[in-house]
């Protein structure tokens, strides 16, 4: 078994997400939370901008409680994506929305339409 120590960074793994914060997995023994204080110095709307339940990521022990395999951790201190990747960002809506898709729409059905009845029938052209 690990020891886990106040101070140490580890690595674990997003395995749940809830409006207070997000449970980490680190072995078949310990898991630990990172309550919503500890996601960022800012302002947290949803902890999922930040983890998402698989992530594998890096985090600070805070408290560790030995007695229940339980540790309270952070990751707003420290680099705590492994993958070194960007975030992707949400999309945006645009001021038109699914306008584009309402309007478009009929026209590629019928274009496509008109593609299968030439495939079934060559000698029509």
């Amino acid at each position: 078994m690990t020891k886990y120590e106040k101070g140490r960074i580890v690595k674990g793994t997003v395995t749940c997400i809830e409006p207070y914060g997000a449970f980490v997995s680190f072995d078949e023994f310990y898991t630990g939370l990172i309550h919503i204080s500890e996601i960022s110095r800012g302002f947290v709307k949803d902890i999922s901008d930040f983890v998402n339940v698989g992530d594998h990521i890096y985090v600070e022990i805070l408290e560790v409680d030995d007695e229940e395999a339980h540790l309270k951790l952070s990751i707003k201190n420290i680099q705590y994506r492994i993958d070194g990747k960007p975030r992707q960002k949400k999309i945006k809506e645009t001021q038109t929305g699914f306008k584009t898709l309402q309007y478009k729409l009929p026209i590629w059905i019928e274009e496509k339409l008109k593609s299968i009845k030439k495939a079934r029938n060559p000698i029509d052209k």
